[in-house]
């Protein structure tokens, strides 16, 4: 007899999504991690709707849509508010990629609105002044990530068992904890982020750090997360160290400063060169951040797939193993896309989305191996 119709390794936003949506179906599904509670702590939790790719455009596009559906029921302590993005364009370059963004997304309904320079200093006037205009998404938001964990994993339908263990392998469809006990399940989804690779060895996962700053509370600064359309080329596509302005008004009034990127290393400890360089660039587009309080500063890691794109499905070489992994710096917005095409897979019903762009059988197949 098994332990759990499901096991879900990773309690973080996407395991949590996920376990949401099977225990939904009226499976018993187990949730395991050796962090509850604590996972998805690191991120800014910005949900946003992307275009690099039509893929990425139609995921986070859904999964912002049950975002909102979401919101009217999550509790206050989730810090959901839809707030929206402003694209901000420096010059005659980033203006003509925002009139792309902007026709791209009214094609497939997301609401969105260009601003001139006077318009874009009326709506933030803390932003400086020869910025060219701007995209605003008025349907994007931002929530606090770790209580929407939190909230999926506690509202589900069917009761979602929770438990503090570190999983040490997977034979799928077991898996083994360091205490050496052996849980059995219908199927086993690995949604643990970074480390989903110390348990399923040859995922192609990359880790790609991060660093985030929070200033003491200014309320009232900044209405909309304000994000450069140089992020597009500067920090989203770039393969060496890179900054972009990425600030985000938290409900607290205080203020996330972003983002950064680094490949290549897995030290977790925050480095001061990197802050140096991510907050000049921030006041470059707000000068006056340069006389704010920043309290805190942390680092963390993204797991990046090679073309940006996660891993959802079934392992091509691993029956039984399921795989909601390598979402990169879009798994708070994604989270619930990808928990519903997961879901929808496994057992077997329609899919609210084409499943091929997100196939780990692009990298895991047998033709990928060839």
């Amino acid at each position: 007899m098994s332990d759990a119709d499901i096991i879900v390794i990773g309690a973080g936003i996407v395991g949590a999504a996920c376990a949401h949506a099977l225990a939904r179906r009226g499976l018993d599904v187990l949730v395991l991690d050796a962090r509850l509670p604590g996972a998805t702590a690191v991120g800014m939790g910005h949900l946003l709707v992307l275009d690099d790719n039509a893929a990425e455009l139609a995921l986070s596009n859904y999964s912002l849509q049950r975002w909102r559906e979401w919101g009217h029921d999550m509790p206050a302590e989730c810090a959901y508010r839809s707030n929206g993005t402003m694209w901000l364009a420096a010059n005659d370059e980033e203006m003509a990629e925002a009139e792309r963004k902007f026709a791209v997304l009214r094609e497939h309904g997301v609401a969105a609105r260009l601003l001139n320079n006077a318009e874009l200093q009326q709506e933030e006037p803390e932003l400086r002044s020869d910025l060219h205009g701007g995209l605003e998404i008025t349907g994007d938001g931002i929530l606090y990530a770790p209580r929407a964990a939190a909230w999926l994993l506690e509202s589900a339908l069917k009761p979602i068992r929770q438990r503090q263990a570190k999983v040490v392998e997977i034979d799928e469809p077991r898996v083994r904890l360091d205490s050496g006990q052996w849980l059995s399940a219908r199927a086993v989804v690995l949604a643990n982020g970074i480390q989903a690779g110390e348990l399923c060895p040859g995922l192609p996962i990359e880790p790609k750090k991060g660093h985030l700053l929070i200033t003491d509370r200014y309320p009232g600064k900044v209405r909309r997360t304000l994000v450069e359309l140089g992020y597009v080329t500067s920090a989203h596509n770039a393969s060496g160290p890179s900054v972009a302005c990425n600030i985000q008004p938290r409900p607290t009034g205080q203020l996330f400063i972003g983002a950064s990127r680094q490949f290549g290393t897995t030290d977790p400890q925050v480095e001061g060169w990197m802050l140096a360089k991510m907050l000049r660039r921030a006041v470059d587009y707000m000068p006056g951040l340069a006389n704010l309080n920043v309290i805190r500063s942390w680092a963390g890691f993204r797991a990046a797939s090679p073309d940006g794109m996660p891993l959802v499905g079934e392992h091509p070489q691993r029956p039984g193993l399921w795989l909601a992994v390598g979402h990169e710096g879009l798994g708070v917005t994604t989270a619930p896309g990808t928990a519903d095409l997961l879901a929808a897979q496994l057992c077997d019903e329609p899919l609210p989305l084409p499943a091929k762009p997100y196939s780990p059988h692009r990298f895991l197949g047998a033709n990928a191996h060839a």
